[in-house]
């Protein structure tokens, strides 16, 4: 072992003959700082926690919160819940009790499937 030469000499000797190339490409792991938390709810509860600083709006525009009002569809909320529980930078969903009342069949599907601890 004395004579052999140490990992970083042959790692830097692979780099500098040209054996290892550039298409290596660094896998980004999620960690706590990453993760975000969904809203969906009315106006005020959605607004309190935007300005908490849970608000996050990506380059595509797309949105980690719903504000629901008599105008909202039941079929909206459903697909914003099935997009905030389906997003792997998620680490928890707030909704409000009337939201999931419209929405309670998704709600109890998703509970059922054990990827939830609801409170």
């Amino acid at each position: 072992l004395g004579s052999s030469p140490s990992l970083l000499e042959f790692l830097s000797s692979c780099v500098l003959s040209g054996r290892v190339r550039a298409t290596m490409v660094k896998k980004k792991f999620l960690s706590q700082a990453d993760m975000k938390i969904g809203v969906i709810g009315d106006e005020d509860t959605v607004t309190g926690m935007v300005l908490a600083g849970v608000g996050h709006v990506d380059g595509q525009g797309k949105k980690n919160f719903l504000v629901v009002d008599g105008k909202t569809h039941q079929r909206e909320i459903e697909d914003m819940f099935l997009e905030l529980t389906q997003r792997k930078d998620m680490a928890m969903v707030l909704i409000t009790q009337g939201c999931a009342e419209t929405i309670r069949q998704a709600v109890d599907e998703y509970s059922a499937s054990g990827q939830v601890v609801p409170t």
